[in-house]
């Protein structure tokens, strides 16, 4: 949005959109790097290709734990706030991509036998999501977006160099959700976004396909969906009211909906449509999710296992009365030491 209109309203003042945009910013090149030669769009339409070849003969690990192991770490260091391993599921991978030079559909150009996935999550910024709807809120997501895509193609190319195929990910070539979930990152909230017990919904997410022989972790559950069956409170903050008051079903909104799957969906045409309007990202179901909290205090801590627990509807009015869940000033933010 390098020609978004400022105006008066707290949070979309130019200082606002001039943060957001300089957030955004190293996505955007990474986005671009090929567009004039080959009009790919990478990281949202197409995978990354901005690699070395790396080395011809595989490194010989000890174990396929071992290399979990290394990959595990060599992601922390760059990065990476989750980690997580899942086997290729063609269900979640999508059948075609938009090329956005000629405004059609092409074939996903991945190529096969690449039957491990790494799902890597990358943090927000919890301060900068109590803005959200402002420009302000959309740098904590540009910022999530830059560092999911630094740690996706650095680990990437470090899995290359050992000798081994490996293709980053990020909006393209598959639904991240699905696969987060299966690789043991967290699991599905009514407002369809992923929850997980480090931060919450407040994530950003990446996959990296790879041949790679890796350990599959395993998939979690700490008691989301049955917490979520008894708050709404994503949906009744909701402005368009895009996201589901009523049980998971396979009900189908529009041609934007996976199919066949039994979930909380949100009608994501309606959703989208909200954040164009705003002239910047909307993240308010993330803001008031009673799972956006600070898991490093204790008393955070101590929540999430009521949340977890039969004294689940404890947990809920605890935090109706002591959190407050209200969009915050983005002056507030900006006059904080």
């Amino acid at each position: 949005m390098p020609n978004a209109r400022s105006r008066t309203t707290d949070g979309f003042s130019q200082r606002d959109y001039a943060l957001r945009n300089a957030a955004w910013h190293v996505t955007n090149i990474l986005r671009d790097i090929n567009k004039h030669e080959t009009g790919r769009k990478e990281g949202f339409f197409d995978h990354f290709t901005t690699h070395d070849e790396g080395w011809t003969e595989p490194y010989l690990f000890e174990s396929d734990e071992q290399a979990t192991r290394d990959i595990r770490k060599v992601a922390k260091l760059f990065e990476a706030d989750l980690f997580g391993v899942c086997e290729f599921d063609d269900r979640w991978m999508y059948s075609e991509i938009y090329d956005d030079t000629a405004n059609e559909s092409k074939p996903l150009d991945l190529p096969e036998g690449l039957p491990f996935v790494i799902v890597i999550g990358e943090s927000m910024d919890q301060r900068l999501t109590e803005t959200v709807p402002s420009a302000l809120s959309g740098s904590a997501t540009g910022l999530g977006y830059s560092y999911d895509s630094m740690t996706l193609i650095t680990l990437a190319q470090y899995i290359r160099n050992l000798g081994y195929q490996a293709y980053a990910s990020m909006n393209d070539s598959s639904l991240g959700i699905p696969l987060a979930v299966q690789a043991g990152l967290g699991e599905v909230g009514r407002h369809s976004l992923l929850i997980t017990e480090e931060y919450g919904p407040r994530l950003r997410l990446g996959r990296i396909f790879t041949d790679l022989p890796l350990v599959i972790s395993r998939p979690k559950k700490f008691g989301v969906k049955e917490f979520c069956s008894i708050c709404d409170r994503c949906a009744v903050a909701c402005p368009p009211k895009a996201i589901p008051k009523d049980d998971p079903s396979v009900k189908i909104h529009n041609r934007s909906n996976l199919i066949g799957v039994e979930k909380w969906t949100v009608n994501a045409e309606k959703c989208f449509n909200f954040w164009v309007n705003q002239n910047t990202d909307c993240s308010i179901c993330i803001r008031v999710c009673p799972y956006n909290r600070d898991f490093t205090r204790w008393y955070n801590r101590l929540w999430k296992k009521l949340a977890g627990s039969p004294l689940r509807r404890m947990a809920l009015f605890w935090d109706d009365l002591f959190s407050d869940r209200a969009r915050k000033k983005s002056s507030n933010w900006w006059n904080e030491s």
